[in-house]
């Protein structure tokens, strides 16, 4: 059968629709010699049937790998610059208990970005000293416990909120380690609603001068280091999200290293240490092409090195935080197909084509990101194989959205039907993290599987649990 003049133009027709792409899947993740799609040889019928669906399917041993293999990647590169990295996995991109004790194990550090995360870090027993903090609006009472809690970094993202920390300091006796999130002006080759580094933006403190003539990065610097209690760490830039170009991060480390030598020569004082974010992209479709965590680290310790030597400055202890990287390949969606319909579709030139629409048990409740900014999936019939041909797809939810889109265009057999199991790959982060309760629907359970056995790590939400907050039951 022939591509479909609906599919955009990097969507191939498969000459196998049953084939899996590696790079989209967990490692765990084959068909069966029947043709079902497993998880370290749990057939998807078997997950479906004891845990229902929508679910999240994570590989536990994939997971682990991937974060201990980031570790293992920039530790090798950067140890003879300084010592080794400090990777800080992104919770922001899907956090529980398990994960955060799983991260630890495997030698990683936590970011956090609310008290809520801070209180899912301390249920699992993650040390404060392990812990950062950001958010560009932190309350005292984040400040508070993040103090209180002896957490590694507050990363201060405005004056405002650096102000806000030196108070709570003083008001508590207690010193705040502080790391200055700078926006360095690099514009990365993303989404908009992900890419945080250019200037018109809620996150970062400027090196733009502002009509005082001074930048508010060197205010804050200047505020910082005169503050009693605030020990200035160093500094924090993070560029954006889904980014594949290995030149974004080149040239945030140099602007960064640039200011770190800008500030000795003001002030006379190195800063030990230097975040260069994350935001390292996955294979969602067939368009994406990551890279690897040793080629990142080899790349990135090539342009610290030759910038520290032009600067004349130390090294100083590079950190980094993956999180969708991690979780991301980690994790399918399992779906239950329900009713199906076939459209025809205008062209430019007034020819009419088909298009499927699926719709599955789930939606924008369990994956926003669709709806947010665009975000492509594809997906896979997962029950089964069948010898039928592909047609081009439109996967959708069950919400009262026209927009409720889970994967915009996929190729998928004719012989789907109410019933089949469908799933979606790579939903591992921003997925279950962003999912909401919209038309009351209660969000999915999350089950990891680690040498062939599967258990809960976060129920399925009940009815009860809607009803729970609500005060006139």
């Amino acid at each position: 059968m022939t591509a479909s003049p609906l599919a955009p133009a990097w969507l191939d027709h498969p000459e196998n629709v049953n084939t899996l792409r590696p790079v989209q899947w967990a490692a765990g993740v084959a068909r069966t010699a029947h043709g079902e799609l497993a998880m370290q040889g749990i057939p998807v019928s078997a997950l479906a049937e004891q845990f229902g669906t929508p679910l999240f399917v994570l590989d536990e041993n994939d997971f682990r790998a991937r974060a201990a293999g980031f570790k293992t990647a920039f530790d090798d590169a950067f140890r003879g610059l300084c010592g080794g990295v400090d990777v800080y996995y992104a919770g922001k991109a899907f956090l529980c208990t398990e994960v955060a004790r799983w991260v630890g194990a495997e030698g990683l550090r936590l970011d956090t970005c609310s008290g809520g995360e801070l209180a899912v870090a301390a249920a699992a027993g993650v040390p404060g000293a392990d812990l950062s903090l950001h958010g560009n609006n932190k309350s005292v009472a984040e400040i508070t416990r993040a103090i209180q809690m002896g957490v590694g970094r507050i990363v201060v993202d405005s004056l405002d909120e650096l102000e806000r920390v030196i108070r709570t300091a003083d008001s508590l006796g207690q010193r705040a380690n502080v790391m200055l999130r700078i926006t360095p002006g690099v514009h990365a080759s993303t989404h908009e609603a992900i890419a945080t580094a250019h200037e018109d933006q809620k996150f970062g403190l400027s090196i733009l001068a502002d009509p005082s003539g001074t930048s508010p990065a060197l205010a804050a610097v200047d505020r910082a280091l005169a503050a009693a209690n605030v020990n200035l760490l160093g500094l924090h830039a993070h560029i954006g999200s889904q980014i594949f170009e290995a030149e974004g991060f080149a040239m945030v480390a140099r602007t960064m290293l640039g200011i770190l030598a800008q500030i000795r020569e003001l002030h006379g004082v190195e800063l030990g240490e230097l975040d260069l974010g994350g935001g390292y992209g996955i294979a969602y479709t067939e368009q994406d092409h990551p890279s690897t965590p040793a080629k990142l680290a080899a790349q990135m310790a090539g342009v610290v090195q030759e910038q520290c030597a032009l600067l004349e400055i130390a090294c100083p202890r590079i950190s980094i935080e993956p999180g969708r990287a991690i979780a991301g390949p980690s994790t399918f969606t399992l779906y239950e197909v329900g009713v199906r319909k076939d459209v025809q579709v205008e062209d430019e030139a007034g020819a009419l084509h088909p298009r499927r629409y699926i719709s599955v048990d789930g939606g924008m409740s369990d994956n926003p990101r669709p709806v947010l900014y665009d975000a492509q999936y594809t997906a896979v019939l997962a029950g089964r194989m069948t010898q039928n041909d592909a047609i081009i797809s439109r996967v959708v939810g069950k919400h009262c959205e026209s927009g409720d889109i889970v994967v915009k265009d996929v190729y998928l057999p004719e012989d789907v039907t109410a019933g089949d199991l469908l799933a979606v790959p790579a939903t591992g982060a921003y997925c279950w993290a962003l999912s909401s309760n919209y038309n009351y629907l209660t969000r999915p359970a999350v089950v990891a599987v680690r040498d062939g056995q599967a258990r809960l790590i976060v129920r399925r939400e009940t009815e009860a649990d809607l009803l729970a907050r609500d005060m006139g039951v």
